[in-house]
């Protein structure tokens, strides 16, 4: 038996997509054994990451039997097709189906075949959001009144059984492959736990969805809050924000303040003078010649510009450090702010408050992420004591480490520093922006996209893991102009 190639799961990959809360999909059309098995590898590395090792092995008999019933749910629209029969006829379903099983297996690479170019996909999707776990398998098919109930006819046998032995032992169906193994799914999911309710089958638009969906564990959920709090404890002893930068900003929002009172007291400040115009001159903010003075840039981009600018250098000279991981994150979010702003002069363009928080916000984005690398060996070792004294899982707290839930730390520490409420609600939501204040969507859907984008040109993300929503919301209709406006940006941040 020849050896099954193995794909290698991008467990970056999986991570992020935790983080982020965006769905992870695998797409495939024939369902070869070696997309299977890495459909399964995925969802134990999902599950592992969450903390639910205890549910893998029946998740992933539920899978299994889902990835393979929408295979043969497509193979079955072949089969019909080719033999000219009616599948929503009750009579020509009837006689399709004596010879159907029969016909495929003699000559199945033939339909799979014919699966492929007529494009009928069997997609799995696995997300993460607002403490809720979903997997989908989709397929191109919707399904027939006749198969509808009978699914639904093994689903109601399911639930007459006490046990997986009860149902093997008394149901054996050999008609059609759906049969034995929804009974057994049901079964499995009231062995792990859950129910017939965390079971949804969907049929609309040309597709057939199936669904399963159940709450993180609530001790899972408790203990990264428990760790997250620790975490913030370390907010505390973080350094104040720079006196110097909060007198600044405290004459910006003065209204008695004059403008040339403002840059004098910059300009007295020679290394926050050098800092603010060499951020002003990045490629950022795109100016047609460079800019000498203080005064100058206040003409150029605003008080408010100004303002949002000493906020990131503030940021970045508190919470900067050597480590390569640190080195990294900031090198990401340089990026997120370089293509936050361009988006918003393209996409926003007569919001002019909007331009002027978008650079700041896509550079701060993920400072609940820097703070968890800023914080110091000794203190990493007092949260993993107690991680231990706890009985914690250590995997649990690596995940908080490598970033999950750092959008609420973020804001923490946001708060601590009185930024404005723009900038806290940006770092809170830039993943759920859907979620966001109203006032502040539109900036938080923009700093989404940018983050999607700095990610996508990483390959740590694909198009069709991005919220449509969010990006039809932002102006951007199509794949095409997605990728371009991505290969652009990247181009412009290289320069």
């Amino acid at each position: 038996m020849a050896q099954i190639k193995k794909i290698k799961v991008n467990q970056e990959k999986v991570q992020l997509a935790i983080e982020t809360g965006i769905p992870l999909t695998v797409t495939t059309y024939t369902l070869p054994l070696e997309m299977e098995q890495y459909i399964t590898d995925i969802l134990a590395v999902f599950l592992k990451v969450l903390n639910h090792d205890d549910i893998i092995d029946g998740l992933t008999y539920c899978v299994k039997e889902l990835v393979n019933n929408a295979k043969k749910a497509n193979t079955k629209r072949v089969y019909f097709k080719e033999r000219g029969l009616d599948l929503f006829d009750q009579n020509q379903y009837d006689e399709g189906m004596k010879t159907f099983k029969t016909d495929t297996i003699t000559n199945i690479h033939h339909y799979l075949e014919e699966q492929r170019k007529q494009g009928y996909f069997i997609k799995v999707v696995f997300q993460v959001r607002n403490n809720k776990v979903k997997i989908e398998v989709a397929n191109r098919s919707e399904l027939t009144f006749f198969e509808y109930k009978r699914i639904h006819d093994k689903i109601s046998r399911g639930l007459m059984y006490s046990s997986v032995e009860e149902g093997i032992s008394q149901l054996l169906d050999d008609t059609e492959g759906a049969g034995l193994g929804i009974v057994i799914m049901i079964l499995i999911l009231r062995k792990i736990g859950l129910s017939e309710e965390n079971f949804q089958i969907v049929s609309e638009n040309g597709q057939t969805v199936n669904r399963v969906f159940f709450p993180l564990s609530p001790k899972t959920t408790q203990l990264v809050s428990c760790i997250t709090s620790e975490f913030a404890k370390l907010v505390e002893g973080m350094p104040e924000f720079p006196e110097n930068i909060s007198r600044i900003n405290s004459m910006i929002n003065s209204p008695d303040s004059k403008l040339s009172d403002i840059a004098l007291e910059i300009s007295n400040d020679v290394s926050l003078t050098g800092e603010l115009l060499k951020m002003v001159n990045s490629a950022a903010y795109i100016l047609s010649k460079p800019c000498n003075s203080i005064e100058e840039a206040v003409k150029l981009i605003g008080l408010r510009g100004i303002e949002n600018l000493l906020f990131s250098i503030g940021s970045m000279g508190n919470l900067m450090s050597p480590t390569e991981n640190s080195k990294k994150l900031w090198y990401h979010s340089y990026q997120v702010g370089f293509f936050s702003y361009n988006l918003a002069r393209n996409f926003a363009k007569n919001d002019r408050k909007l331009i002027e928080d978008s650079y700041v916000c896509g550079l701060l984005h993920d400072m609940g992420k820097i703070v968890f690398e800023y914080a110091k060996p000794d203190q990493h070792q007092k949260i993993q004591e107690m991680c231990s004294r706890l009985n914690i899982p250590s995997r649990i707290f690596e995940n908080l480490l490598t970033g999950i839930n750092h959008a609420e730390l973020g804001s923490i520490v946001a708060r601590k520093w009185n930024f404005p409420q723009v900038l806290s609600d940006v770092i809170r939501y830039h993943h759920s922006p859907d979620e966001a204040p109203e006032n502040h969507r539109k900036i938080s859907e923009i700093i989404y996209v940018a983050d999607m984008i700095a990610h996508y040109n990483d390959s740590l993300v694909d198009y069709d893991q991005i919220d449509p929503a969010i990006l039809k919301s932002v102006g951007i209709v199509s794949e095409e102009q997605f990728q371009g406006i991505a290969e652009r940006l990247a181009i412009s941040f290289r320069m």
